[in-house]
């Protein structure tokens, strides 16, 4: 096992023990020629990650005509993002999102897509470079078999938006702030750097968070922000523009390399027909739930 995910063993294998007991009972009463593949997110259900997966899930079954079915596990049936990623690491999953601001922390390199004012000011352009760039893909799939994962792909999901309880103009009046951020060196450095107090807190426990006055701000783009309900227990919505969220989906790289060549091909894909897919998807979606936030 890899030494830099070993911390999260325990609580892993326990989830992976229940996942693949699931699994048996559910083969156990499916044709032996259906196959299940997992596929776990790091956001709820109805986010920009369930319906990249949830379209994922419609074409695999559509295209092996139900030979193949895929199981979709919003963010915390399976444990936080460390312990997801450590599942499709033990071959427990087939599938999930990672993202660069947890995975940061054990692929140093990861944290460019982290770095604030590099993305262009045109999102097509950033979907071009994270979609289409096969130099940009070839060198993320070597620093992700290095640590034993497979990569598939890189999409943005918009925007990161700041909401805080109290108005911020300048770097200065980030000081003393507590800003929630994922668990990536970087970013603990970036809001550090601008003086904020960065606080590295689980997805789940953000709106409490807020909520307890235990944090004072929080970053994530605007569909993000909507359905988990951050805007309820803040003052501010920020619109930097100083940086994408930006995952990525991976595999694990025995199971893909153990299927048959047309099932790799079918997985490659539908991986690229997503691309497209999930970019007008994010746009949709952090358009429509910022006028549902304004009309609260």
């Amino acid at each position: 096992m890899n030494n830099s995910l070993s911390s999260m063993w325990l609580p892993a294998v326990l989830i992976a023990l229940v996942v693949t007991h699931g699994t048996a009972c559910q083969q156990g009463e499916k044709s032996a020629f259906v196959t299940n593949w997992k596929f776990a997110l790091e956001e709820i259900q109805g986010s920009v990650q369930d319906a990249y997966a949830q379209k994922f899930k419609e074409l695999i079954e559509q295209r092996t005509n139900n030979e193949i079915s895929v199981t979709v596990y919003p963010y915390g049936t399976l444990g936080t993002s460390d312990q997801v990623t450590e599942l499709i690491h033990m071959g427990a999953i087939q599938f999930a999102t990672a993202s660069p601001g947890h995975l940061g922390k054990i692929i140093p390199e990861l944290q460019l897509f982290l770095l604030h004012f590099v993305f262009s000011d045109n999102n097509a352009v950033n979907q071009a470079v994270l979609g289409e760039s096969q130099v940009l893909r070839d060198y993320v799939d070597q620093l992700y078999q290095n640590k034993g994962l497979k990569f598939l792909a890189l999409y943005p999901e918009g925007w990161q938006v700041w909401t805080t309880n109290k108005e911020i103009r300048q770097p200065q009046d980030f000081a003393g702030l507590k800003m929630r951020v994922m668990t990536s060196p970087m970013l603990l450095r970036a809001y550090a750097a601008y003086g904020a107090n960065p606080t590295p807190l689980p997805y789940s426990e953000v709106y409490s968070a807020l909520q307890l006055h235990m944090i004072d701000a929080q970053v994530n783009p605007v569909f993000a922000i909507e359905e988990m309900s951050f805007y309820e227990v803040t003052d501010y919505l920020i619109f930097p523009q100083h940086a994408q969220f930006v995952t990525s989906v991976v595999t694990n790289p025995d199971f893909f390399a153990t299927l048959p060549a047309h099932k790799q091909q079918l997985i490659t894909e539908v991986i690229t027909e997503l691309n497209s897919y999930i970019f007008a998807v994010q746009e949709t979606f952090n358009a429509e739930r910022l006028k549902t936030m304004q009309a609260k």
